[in-house]
């Protein structure tokens, strides 16, 4: 493993325009759960018959918004959670000129609390939510103290996160904007992501550059087409990396 990290550290030396897109297994460091893995929400068993994805669809906000809220404050909600080593070592990669932008399906905002300014977050953020009715903002924990579904307190309407829920399309600024920084990229790390939730996956394939790197616990179905692949901590694996550049 020394000598993936060593391969990983001389990559980052060559490379001058390097993207990083991630799932959310970069979070999981920071005690947000990965949905998708054995420990996950989607394996738990629920206290109703719903699947998550249900729980989390624009169908069940739209009908029933006291029990999409209680899933939603209980299972994608965590106002304490902090970056993790990977969230910060991609931060000084910024800082250094190295990393140009990062793409993420994550929506807890980790990533700019690290300190990176460039981040396009494909599914939202819970730290932005939004009136329907007027368009006022509301903060996270606004949405997390209010007493069942939240409303607002200019005109009453309903509150919604800006979160992109199962049923909506992705937004499109969004997507353009993460294609073009894969296509300019010279280097694109794939990390904590297991590449089974698209359209978000299928944006790897924009990358024409000279290093692709897979950073994943398990295996995935881009590994074949990646010049390194690491099976590890990918937060221990970036510290790590960044550590020795920086060294």
């Amino acid at each position: 493993m020394e000598e993936k990290t060593a391969r990983l550290t001389q990559m980052l030396r060559e490379s001058n325009n390097i993207v990083f897109f991630g799932g959310a297994g970069v979070s999981t460091a920071s005690n947000i759960p990965d949905f998708r893995s054995s420990g996950g929400i989607f394996s738990q068993k629920l206290r109703t018959q719903l699947t998550p994805e249900q729980l989390v669809s624009h169908t069940f906000y739209v009908r029933y918004p006291e029990e999409f809220y209680d899933f939603y404050k209980e299972h994608l909600l965590y106002p304490q959670a902090k970056p993790n080593d990977c969230h910060i070592a991609l931060a000084k990669l910024e800082e250094m000129g190295k990393l140009k932008a990062v793409v993420t399906q994550n929506i807890d905002g980790l990533h700019q609390a690290a300190g990176s300014r460039v981040v396009h977050e494909l599914h939202g953020s819970v730290l932005r939510n939004y009136c329907t009715e007027c368009g006022q903002f509301y903060p996270m924990e606004y949405v997390h103290d209010a007493d069942g579904v939240p409303h607002c307190e200019k005109c009453g309407g309903k509150i919604k996160p800006d979160v992109v829920l199962y049923e909506e399309g992705l937004d499109q600024k969004t997507i353009t904007a993460a294609v073009h920084a894969i296509e300019a990229a010279d280097m694109l790390i794939i990390g904590g992501t297991s590449l089974v939730v698209y359209p978000a996956a299928g944006l790897i394939h924009y990358f024409r550059g000279k290093h692709l790197v897979l950073i994943n616990k398990s295996v995935t179905s881009a590994d074949k087409e990646a010049e390194l692949v690491i099976n590890d901590d990918i937060a221990k694996v970036m510290k790590e990396s960044v550590d020795a550049l920086l060294g």
